[in-house]
């Protein structure tokens, strides 16, 4: 006999009877409100061109790293998944989910299994549960629906309820895709690029010649100089906003800031592209680089997003086999308060300023990033990096910050996924979380009822699209 799929009614909820029954009657509120999702990783393309989704394994397997990488942990060939652009035949996508059915346990107690089971049961009717024995009936039934006009992209964007989603993109992309679905009347959703030019800002890279050089051919502005350099990062800018971008996404090593005299700052750029720069130069030219984003934002009004810490690309084997984000990307810790302060210095009470921190270190929750977006009226503590979809973090993450900001200076849930069909999963968990621990709020006797189901709402709606000015 199968085992059913049956994602229960109260899952996430507080387990005391009093708490959930306020936690149900606050969900009850925002489980159907609109998606807002201003940071994640979902190609335009796909909405653009609205093909229809070729099978389950590429649609939820290969582009989800989160999964793909407790399989391969558990001794599974990334090869065999579809990661980092090996694509598979039609044999090789059923072997795949095979595989992933097979090893179903791997995600026992897992945000994985959480938004999983979502998608299969909550979007596709899906009913039983993955196994060894399941695989090929489910991967059929998935199969079968790929195949209906309502589960291509754009129905299925209509279908989450998704009012804006925000796209991840190179400064040097022409953003043909976004173009076409603004010019596209039968579409009426909103999706906007991010400016992400992490690569352009570490003059310490092999290839940052030739990055900066594109750079300059996309601006069409000369870069021989530091100050055409920063024209044409301008330049880029520009033309996001023009294609609707709200925010200019960082991520390095650390955030460390410096501010260099104009002069010392293009003395080590043209060293930089002699290739006679030291490592020391290379990393205080990204450091100022940096604070130079900040500035920038001070005058055209993107959103600085920072989430630093992450040692990329850890396995050098993967690396050269499947490419970046093929799942070994590792936390580090960093520090904030120190790092930030030459920036904050000089930006940090701007009236339109907006900078948003992220972080995959805990610990800086309560001692650094509150404190900050605590003082500095263009601070806002970023949803839990790395740890969104955890649902013990996201409780340590609001039971850290709620004390010292409250809820008005945090950023809302950002899904930051490449896992289309996981994006409704993932708000809905971050919903039922947020009432569960306003419900503690309320059960204390720490919040009015009114209050918590005043906050429900905002929590989706109005703090995320003033923390990124939707």
């Amino acid at each position: 006999m199968a085992t059913p799929l049956t994602p229960h009614l109260d899952r996430l909820l507080p387990t005391s009877p009093e708490v959930r029954a306020i936690a149900r009657e606050l969900f009850a509120q925002v489980e159907h409100l609109p998606i807002v999702s201003p940071h994640g990783h979902v190609p335009a393309q796909w909405l653009s061109e609205d093909q229809p989704f070729g099978d389950p394994t590429s649609l939820l397997i290969s582009p989800d790293h989160y999964l793909t990488r407790l399989l391969h942990s558990a001794g599974v060939p990334l090869e065999t998944l579809g990661v980092g652009g090996h694509v598979l035949d039609e044999a090789g996508s059923r072997a795949a989910w095979r595989t992933f059915c097979d090893h179903w346990p791997v995600y026992r107690g897992t945000q994985v299994r959480y938004w999983i089971e979502n998608e299969l049961a909550g979007i596709f009717g899906i009913t039983e549960r993955p196994s060894a024995d399941s695989a090929d009936r489910i991967y059929d039934a998935l199969c079968a629906r790929l195949a209906e006009p309502a589960y291509r992209p754009r129905a299925l964007f209509d279908r989450f309820g998704i009012e804006v989603l925000a796209t991840t993109d190179d400064p040097c992309d022409n953003l043909v895709h976004h173009e076409k679905l603004a010019a596209d009347e039968t579409f009426t959703g909103t999706v906007v690029p991010s400016f992400r030019p992490d690569r352009y800002l570490e003059p310490g890279r092999p290839d940052w010649n030739t990055l900066v050089d594109a750079l300059g051919a996309a601006a069409d502005t000369p870069v021989d100089t530091w100050a055409g350099f920063l024209d044409a990062l301008r330049a880029r800018r520009r033309y996001f906003i023009e294609h609707g971008a709200v925010s200019a996404d960082h991520s390095h090593a650390d955030v460390v800031t410096v501010v260099l005299e104009p002069a010392e700052a293009g003395r080590l750029y043209d060293a930089a592209r002699a290739g006679t720069a030291t490592p020391e130069q290379t990393t205080a030219l990204r450091r100022h680089l940096l604070t130079e984003m900040a500035g920038m934002s001070v005058e055209d009004g993107l959103v600085m997003t920072l989430h630093p810490g992450i040692y990329r690309n850890h396995s050098s084997a993967t690396l050269r086999s499947f490419g970046p984000d093929s799942g070994h990307d590792i936390p580090m810790q960093v520090e904030f308060t120190r790092g930030l302060q030459p920036l904050l210095d000089r930006y940090g009470l701007e009236q339109d300023f907006h900078l948003v921190l992220f972080t995959v270190d805990e610990t800086t929750f309560s001692r650094e990033i509150a404190p900050l977006a605590g003082f500095y009226p263009s601070v806002y503590a970023g949803a839990p990096w790395w740890f969104i979809d955890a649902p013990d973090a996201v409780r340590r993450y609001r039971a850290a910050i709620t004390d010292d900001i409250g809820f008005y200076r945090t950023s809302g849930f950002i899904d930051d996924t490449r896992a289309f069909c996981s994006i409704p999963a993932r708000h809905d968990m971050s919903r039922r979380l947020d009432c569960g621990f306003l419900a503690e709020l309320v059960a204390e006797h720490r919040i009015e009822l009114d209050e918590a189901q005043e906050l429900a709402v905002q929590l989706v709606t109005d703090i995320p699209r003033k923390a990124f000015k939707l």
